[in-house]
């Protein structure tokens, strides 16, 4: 049969199978060959797009290096205080050739979050007298002078012990011990079936705490190291603790103050204890019903000589900053304030009084994932926007932060390029706009933004959308959803990018599409708090509204077969789709997923399932609900994922078998976590939704 003939056949009796309009044969080894080399072929497209300034002996001049397209590159030469750019033929002699490991503004990476123990902890104390050491569980100190030894704690024993690195106070007087009674060990097991060094398989075991578990408890102790003895503390407000950092004492060492997580993350306290007494004060308490964010909301930094700090809190339903009284905990101002969002802190100046932030939904009617940069005074007063266009923005700040190059794209913008002045936030100059002709012209699609409303009829859900490079509007492609619902972010791309994998999928005829849904982060408290005791959720009630609104407007998109994939927590979510949501989902792949709550990593499940674990994490499990599955399944695992415990995927198997299920599974030998993505991998997701959306059968060669 001729390939002519063949594909007439093949699109004759895909409509006829569908009831639609015939349409050309799909999973040819032409679709193959562009979805494959759709990254070869717009690599290097877009031209004028990148500018990494080299600053010139600190600033402020700089130059850099920008390629114009066609192989070809020009450096630019740039004076802020003169607001001149020029070409030069060469760098500047003498000027740097590469990056000197500052951050992107300037600064040592790590600064931004604020994490900075005042009180390093250490053996010997700050005048060089003493150095401690644990002897039978106790910790001892030792005269370095006499080599005299003094008992400190009396009440160690084995499982419930202390470490020899302390807090001391300035003077040395005081010092604070880490005590730390043991949890249990749960250890996870792996059999690697196809070890390259010998025949036999191997065991492999790793230590692998799961919801629920006992685990450490760490308790800071208080000790007069003069007299050898404890300081008496009621631990009572921090007495079940998931940790404790920010171990730090004042200058005067008049007490420590130390961050304490509870476990089951809906309390998180800033705790003050008198250095003489002992006595307990609770400088901050953030309480939430559902939970504090605290692996991705905190941020505190000690303004020692104005004994004040600075504090991030949800506490009215918006990511903020606060000022605060050091010795009282109370809110002296708001630093930032309305419905938006802190992202991040990203410079704090004591002398001036100011700190950068990086902001989201900030601008009212732009996208409000967009991240933008302003200044704000600690000590109230207007902020001072440094950035503007309608996009993502990063900044790189000069050496002495006068001057700063903001690169600002959105997924259908290609990035554009200015100099500006830090003082005010005002345009010096455009130094780049990014020409995307030659992407244009291999006939790449530019991804559709597109915004509805989600389940509550009023709260906007923001996506995207990634079309083939042979897209034509009056034909109806099948529709996949590329899925990540992990509450600790957002996950839609939203600057520019010349090529995503998406993109390469929607090539075998797909319209691809990526959501972020209620239950994700950076939207607000409410908007989060959909996640609580609720990840089987993954906000597919708004997911499905956004993608029926979308394609009301747009006929080319068939809801009519609708696939899903993603991995890790994506792949729970794109699981759970064909068991909860099977008279939408058609077809799921899903990689790696942690498919049980309880089967998985202790630290991400119980900050948004929370603890104790309750019957919701049965009830929400994909093993107990496996019998559901309606459409095509396929499951792909690494037998050596050291993230998420590839039982979890093998008894969602057992489960499916038990019921009679029909689906497909990959496992992949000695591979770990995101096999899926691996090319092997991903061509098995290609032909699977091939075969499950288009029902033919792939032909590659």
């Amino acid at each position: 049969m001729s390939r002519t003939v063949h594909r007439v056949v093949a699109a004759a009796l895909a409509a006829l199978a569908w009831s639609a309009p015939a349409l050309p044969a799909q999973g040819t080894r032409a679709d193959y060959a562009r979805c494959e080399g759709l990254r070869t072929l717009v690599d290097g497209k877009v031209a004028r797009a990148r500018v990494e300034p080299r600053w010139i002996d600190g600033g402020p001049r700089f130059w850099y290096r920008v390629e114009i397209g066609s192989g070809q590159h020009e450096f630019v030469l740039v004076d802020p205080g003169r607001g001149t750019r020029e070409v030069v033929p060469a760098p500047p002699e003498g000027a740097p050739a590469e990056t000197d490991g500052e951050g992107r503004d300037g600064r040592r990476r790590g600064e931004a979050g604020g994490r900075r123990d005042g009180a390093r902890r250490v053996t010997d104390s700050p005048d060089g007298r003493w150095s401690a050491f644990v002897r039978d569980h106790d910790l001892w100190l030792r005269d370095r002078t006499s080599t005299d030894e003094r008992r400190l704690s009396a009440d160690g024993k084995p499982g419930d012990e202390y470490a020899a690195e302390l807090a001391w106070s300035p003077d040395g007087k005081r010092c604070v011990a880490i005590r730390t009674q043991r949890g249990e060990e749960h250890k996870v097991r792996f059999v690697e079936s196809s070890p390259k060094d010998q025949v036999e398989p191997k065991l492999h075991e790793i230590d692998y705490a799961k919801p629920g578990d006992p685990l450490p408890v760490q308790r800071p102790v208080l000790f007069d190291v003069e007299k050898g003895l404890p300081i008496a503390v009621d631990a009572a407000a921090f007495a079940n603790p998931w940790s404790i950092t920010e171990l730090r004492w004042d200058k005067d060492g008049s007490r420590f103050t130390f961050l304490y997580n509870q476990r089951g993350h809906q309390v998180l306290r800033l705790i003050a204890i008198d250095a003489l007494t002992g006595a307990v004060t609770t400088l901050v308490e953030e309480m939430a019903a559902t939970f504090v964010d605290y692996a991705h909301k905190t941020f505190l930094r000690w303004l020692d000589d104005t004994n004040e700090f600075v504090w991030m809190s949800e506490r009215d339903g918006w990511n903020h900053l606060y000022l605060c009284d050091a010795r009282t905990g109370a809110v002296k101002r708001r630093i930032t304030a309305g419905s938006w969002v802190v992202r991040a802190v990203e410079h704090l100046d004591e002398a001036a009084r100011a700190v950068v932030i990086r902001a989201m939904g900030y601008h009212a009617g732009q996208d409000p994932y967009h991240v933008h940069w302003a200044r704000f005074p600690l000590d109230g007063g207007d902020p001072v926007l440094l950035t503007d266009g309608d996009g993502m923005h990063e900044l790189v700040f000069s050496p002495d932060r006068a001057w700063y190059v903001d690169t600002w794209s959105r997924v259908d913008l290609p990035p554009v390029v200015e100099l500006r002045r830090s003082s005010d936030g005002s345009l010096v100059l455009a130094l780049e706009r990014a020409d995307w002709t030659e992407l244009l012209a291999t006939g790449w699609q530019v991804p559709e933004r597109f915004v509805a409303k989600g389940r509550d009829g009023a709260t906007d859900i923001w996506g995207v959308i990634w079309k083939p490079t042979t897209f034509h509007k009056a034909r109806r492609y099948p529709v996949i959803e590329s899925i990540y619902a992990g509450p600790h972010g957002a996950h839609v791309p939203k600057s520019f990018a010349a090529w995503r994998e998406p993109q390469s999928l929607a090539e075998l005829g797909f319209v691809v599409v990526k959501i972020d849904g209620m239950g994700t982060n950076w939207r607000g408290k409410a908007f989060h708090d959909v996640a609580h005791k609720n990840l089987a959720d993954s906000g597919f009630p708004d997911r499905i509204a956004w993608l029926k609104a979308a394609a009301t407007e747009r006929a080319w998109m068939d809801l009519e077969h609708v696939g899903i994939y993603g991995g890790s927590a994506g792949g729970q979510s794109a699981l759970r789709a064909v068991l909860a949501h099977g008279d939408f989902y058609d077809a799921a792949a899903a990689d790696c997923g942690c498919h049980d709550n309880r089967m998985d990593k202790v630290w991400w499940n119980e900050l948004w399932m929370g603890w104790p674990v309750g019957p919701h994490y049965q009830e929400q499990s994909n093993v107990t609900n496996a019998h559901l599955l309606t459409g095509k399944l396929l499951l792909t695992v690494g037998e050596l994922d050291r993230n998420v415990d590839p039982a979890s995927t093998m008894q969602v198997v057992s489960a499916l078998i038990a019921a009679g299920k029909d689906f497909e599974l990959i496992v992949f030998p000695g591979a770990g976590h995101g096999a899926g993505e691996s090319p092997y991998g991903q061509r098995r997701r290609r032909d699977f939704f091939v075969r499950s959306l288009w029902g033919v059968e792939p032909r590659r060669e």
